[in-house]
């Protein structure tokens, strides 16, 4: 198998972005952007370690979790979570990400790249506190690039046609997953039930 390795080699596949395509990169947040982050509730954050490790992450609140603090800077904060940290390590190590913004229901999606940074202050923790619960951290990010994605994707996944859906009884819960996977002795049952306590008493 020959792969691609040049832009040359790309171009004889691709044709060149339309100006609209080029000219929708912005460098500041203004009323659409705000608007998007109002109402979303849910991001992807892309990011690597410096050896260019990849990892993205989900991360989910009530609409509107992340906020700006100025047109050049939002903030994303953090709920308990496994304590892997995988996204957390690469960002003290590569402060570079990428965000994709999701409303559910609507096709388009925001896209924000930037330098990020972790911070542990007590005001903008508190900021962001739902039910006398402040955020463990807050992700600070300087946006270097942001636009708006078209739809295409999401058309052709049908991804919030209900109907196109499979059943949830054609895949196994997540306990029936962690007990294969790590060939555990304990059952799928007591094991979602722990799952579920967990998420009971930590989601935020």
């Amino acid at each position: 198998m020959k792969f691609i390795e040049t832009h040359d080699e790309l171009r004889e596949i691709y044709r060149e972005p339309s100006e609209g395509a080029v000219r929708k990169e912005l460098r500041l947040l203004e009323e659409h952007s705000k608007r998007f982050l109002s109402k979303s509730p849910f991001v992807l954050i892309g990011s690597q370690d410096d050896a260019g490790n990849a990892d993205v992450t989900p991360r989910g609140d009530r609409p509107g979790f992340v906020v700006p603090l100025d047109d050049q800077t939002i903030a994303i904060p953090d709920r308990p979570g496994n304590n892997r940290l995988d996204t957390w390590e690469n960002v003290v190590r590569n402060p570079s990400v990428g965000l994709i913004f999701l409303i559910p229901g609507m096709n388009e999606t925001l896209r924000i790249n930037g330098e990020a940074r972790l911070t542990a202050d007590a005001d903008l923790r508190e900021r962001f506190a739902v039910d006398g619960r402040p955020a463990l951290a807050v992700l600070v990010v300087k946006i270097r690039a942001l636009y708006m994605h078209c739809a295409k994707a999401f058309m052709r996944s049908q991804l919030w046609q209900p109907e196109t859906w499979p059943d949830r009884s054609e895949m196994p819960t997540l306990g029936q997953i962690v007990r294969d996977q790590l060939a555990l002795s304990v059952s799928s049952e007591e094991l979602d039930a722990g799952l579920a306590e967990g998420y009971r008493k930590s989601l935020w």
